[in-house]
Formats: structure tokens, C-alpha cells, sequence
């Protein structure tokens, strides 16, 4: 039950943040261009964001959802430890630990799907 209400939260996270990224939104455009990333890398990151957030919300896929946007979360405190943002670096690593933990909570559920892609 924790594991999918964790799965919900970072869900909700996750829409909202590349929700923002695909919608263009100023603080968004303003954040990129001062970090030196290119816009394009602005909407690359929102598609993952969004199509992370959907896989967390399908059972079979939560947990190995939760692994990919964990990983893809150090990517993000790179950013704001470079750039000295230590509230965002705060959150984004809140946010890379607590989609870990979920990943570690189904970690069975990752290995069943692996054996599954491996069988077919």
C-alpha cells in the first residue's frame, strides 16, 4: 500500500514537472538558459518525465519506472549541485531517494518483468 501511494506521489511530481517543461512554462525556459542547456534538452527531459510518470502508474511497470526516473534524477542534482541551487538539490535528491526506495520496495516485480522480456 505505501509502495503505491509512493508510486501515486512521485506520479503527481513527475506530471507536474514535465508537464511544465512541455508547456513552455517561463520558469522553466528561464532555468534551462541560465544552467546552459539547449531548449530542446528542456523538452527531451519533460517527455521522459511525463512518459516516467505513466509508467509509474502501471502496476507491472511502477517499480522498474521508479529505477529509471531514480537514475535519471542524478542527473538533475548535478545540475543544481554545479550550479550551488542547494533547496533544489534539497528536493530533487528527496525525490531521487524516495523513487529508489520505491524501486527497492518491488525490486521482485523488476526481476519478474526481466525474466519475462527474456523469455519472449
Amino acid at each position: 500500500m505505501v509502495a503505491r501511494i509512493s508510486s501515486y506521489i512521485l506520479a503527481l511530481i513527475f506530471f507536474a514537472s514535465g508537464g511544465a517543461k512541455l508547456l513552455s512554462l517561463p520558469f522553466e525556459i528561464e532555468a534551462f538558459v541560465r544552467w546552459g542547456y539547449p531548449i530542446e534538452f528542456m523538452y527531451l527531459t519533460g517527455i521522459i518525465e511525463v512518459f516516467g510518470a505513466l509508467g509509474l502508474l502501471i502496476t507491472r511497470l511502477s517499480s522498474l519506472s521508479a529505477l529509471c526516473l531514480g537514475g535519471f534524477m542524478l542527473g538533475a542534482i548535478g545540475t543544481h549541485f554545479v550550479h550551488k541551487e542547494w533547496l533544489m538539490l534539497t528536493v530533487a535528491s528527496l525525490i531521487m531517494l524516495t523513487a529508489f526506495w520505491r524501486a527497492w520496495s518491488g525490486r521482485e516485480e523488476i526481476k519478474q518483468f526481466i525474466i519475462r522480456q527474456r523469455n519472449q
